[in-house]
């Protein structure tokens, strides 16, 4: 027995789950000591509506183990027991990679603090099975093949080479009703099997009945549909009207502001996170992708200044402006890019 899914977090703000073909979905709660991700409740509650499985996990950074813990277990109380919880142990933004010490405690202190064993989620060439093993977490393992455009698979690449939980086989999936890019995966077990991970003290609620996805036009978020008529997918004229049917006036006007509005509205609108980021961006903003992030990344290269929020990460911050979180820490002297604070000004 195997399911089919996806992990999200903020980056597909949006995201219609009741339009996917899948059976679960793993959602970013938090990372570090403060951030929560915006969306993530939204995306839970729609999940869990809809009777798909569910997980959370939580990006580890190294601001300590009580704090990173504590801030995870305090973010997720309404999910545990519904959800498997996992920590997310990656080299980008974390002050404690190659300490595999510190994933040690820190898996132990949520489990004390939540009554959940956390699973594991890392890359296969650099997978913690030793601490795995030693507090029973179940696994999940990052290995692509390759990073081509790819639906849901059978049997992903390298299956059978060792044992998991889950695989992560892709981050360049492609599935009907989303239109950017997702990470998809395959995990290893029933539907019991997830409850159990995600029981309190060992006490498994029983598996939620799922219901089919919706399909239709009327089901997917509008700028997936801009997208998909710079693609020519819904015809032209009175073909585009009858395809898109009731969101015709809604999509239609994003478009035609998107065709009309000058390159600088555009990119003011980019900045504040309206068209949302990469291959995603590129997709709806079509043949005005290039000039707007011209003038965005002219504003960058000019000197532009951000003011940090409460929530904020120097990594999301750099995504949003289209640069690096190492190129914001040197021009702005800071020797640790997992601390910044709300009201700082940075140099971008």
């Amino acid at each position: 027995m195997a399911l089919q899914g996806i992990d999200i977090s903020n980056w597909q703000k949006g995201i219609n789950l009741d339009a996917l073909a899948i059976d679960f979905a793993i959602c970013k709660a938090t990372q570090g000591t403060s951030y929560v991700s915006p969306d993530c409740d939204r995306q839970m509650q729609q999940a869990m509506k809809r009777g798909l499985l569910v997980g959370v996990y939580h990006y580890v950074n190294g601001a300590g183990v009580d704090a990173e813990a504590q801030h995870f277990a305090n973010s997720i109380k309404g999910y545990l027991g519904k959800a498997l919880i996992v920590l997310d142990w990656e080299q980008g933004d974390n002050a404690a990679w190659g300490n595999t010490g510190y994933l040690d405690s820190l898996v132990a202190k949520v489990k004390t603090l939540t009554g959940v064993t956390p699973l594991i989620y890392a890359s296969q060439s650099v997978f913690p099975w030793d601490i795995a093993k030693k507090h029973g977490c179940g696994t999940w393992v990052a290995q692509y093949a390759n990073n081509n455009t790819t639906g849901l698979q059978g049997c992903p690449w390298n299956e059978g080479a060792y044992s998991c939980d889950i695989r992560q086989y892709s981050s360049c999936g492609r599935l009907d009703g989303w239109g950017g890019n997702l990470d998809l995966n395959k995990a290893y077990m029933d539907a019991a099997k997830w409850q159990q991970f995600a029981a309190v003290g060992g006490a498994a609620q029983p598996a939620p009945t799922p219901t089919a996805p919706a399909t239709g036009v009327e089901n997917m978020d509008a700028l997936d549909l801009v997208a998909g008529v710079f693609r020519d997918e819904y015809g032209k004229g009175d073909d585009r009207r009858k395809a898109l049917g009731s969101r015709y006036d809604e999509v239609q006007e994003i478009v035609n502001h998107i065709c009309s509005a000058s390159a600088e509205t555009l990119a003011q609108e980019t900045w504040a996170g309206d068209y949302r980021n990469g291959s995603e961006r590129k997709a709806i903003l079509a043949h005005r992708y290039d000039e707007v992030m011209a003038i965005i990344n002219g504003n960058v290269d000019s000197g532009q200044t951000y003011t940090v929020k409460s929530g904020d990460t120097l990594s999301g911050i750099a995504a949003k402006f289209g640069t690096t979180y190492q190129k914001i820490a040197a021009k702005n002297g800071i020797t640790n890019p997992n601390i910044i604070y709300p009201g700082q000004r940075l140099k971008i």
